[in-house]
């Protein structure tokens, strides 16, 4: 049995659709109720935050996904997340399963030039301080010997209605509206951006591969673009004007006063006005994987979430 730990978000869904695809048997545990009509699918309610609650869900696992994603709040991650790191790591030494912890790209910091698995930990923001310590939790019990655990991880997705992807509801969904983008820092600066399908077939893969275990994975990803870059092709799809307003860090914070989710963005600012490259080759080569275009998602976005 495979079993979901933060079922409901944009990747948990992703990979459910890939393991009911290959008729897997699967646990889908959140604290909201998420609705399947499928027999291979199951639902039960979990707080993460209690081990008991945890441990009675994953009973019967054979792979263990964590895939939570917590209110982008520096407080609540750092009250929250290594809580939630320790009763998983214990579930998972208690039942013998594997585990496969979908993670990003805060521990790394502002790097100068590519982001690797071998990246040393060099955080500049509280929610990078945080994300370092349970990854390092988790891959000290794996150096250990005390559990078989990998870790997942991703730089910014899009492909999805959530409104966690500034792409989607700032670009995609402005552009299918006719209406201009608006772009979150230095639009010549490089960034990637993954296709949340693709994320959630390499979840799956790394779930049918014990091999994989034991170590970092960058999901395949493709090439950093420039945002301008990343407009037009947009704007192509679309068939607008590239058109956009540019957000800067001040605008950001000013937009935070009012909302706090946007507040807890200010502190990743560096992602969006210094390059951000990111090298998932270890990955595409390991699983023969080609990541999915930007201008074949974006068009996939246009015929689905965002139709034009």
């Amino acid at each position: 049995m495979h079993t979901i730990l933060g079922a409901g978000g944009p990747v948990a869904n992703a990979l459910t659709k890939e393991l009911i695809n290959h008729n897997e048997t699967i646990r889908l545990v959140s604290r909201k109720p998420v609705n399947t009509t499928n027999d291979k699918v199951t639902w039960q309610k979990a707080d993460l935050l209690n081990y008991d609650e945890v441990l009675s869900a994953v009973k019967g696992s054979t792979v263990i996904y964590l895939v939570a994603g917590l209110v982008y709040d520096k407080d609540i991650w750092r009250a929250q997340w290594p809580v939630i790191m320790q009763n998983v790591i214990n579930v998972t030494r208690a039942t013998g399963a594997r585990l496969i912890f979908f993670d990003n790209v805060y521990m790394y910091g502002l790097v100068n030039g590519s982001m690797t698995e071998e990246t040393p930990y060099k955080p500049n923001s509280v929610k990078g301080e945080i994300r370092a310590g349970i990854a390092e939790m988790l891959m000290n019990e794996v150096k250990a010997g005390n559990i078989n655990a990998t870790i997942a991880r991703a730089p910014d997705f899009y492909g999805t209605d959530s409104t966690n992807s500034f792409i989607d509801m700032m670009v995609l969904s402005n552009y299918s509206k006719k209406q201009s983008a608006k772009w979150i820092g230095d639009p010549h600066c490089k960034h990637n951006f993954i296709y949340v399908p693709d994320a959630g077939k390499a979840m799956f893969l790394l779930g049918q591969n014990p091999d994989s275990d034991n170590q970092i994975w960058h999901l395949p990803t493709p090439p950093a673009i420039t945002g301008k870059q990343f407009l037009a092709i947009a704007a192509g799809v679309y068939k607008v004007k590239p058109k956009y307003t540019r957000v800067n860090k001040v605008m950001l914070w000013m937009l935070g006063l009012f909302k706090k989710v946007v507040m807890g963005t200010v502190e990743m600012y560096y992602q969006y006005d210094h390059d951000y490259i990111f090298d998932s080759s270890k990955f595409e080569k390991a699983f023969n994987f080609k990541p999915t275009s930007y201008e074949d998602a974006i068009t996939e976005m246009s015929e689905t979430f965002y139709k034009s």
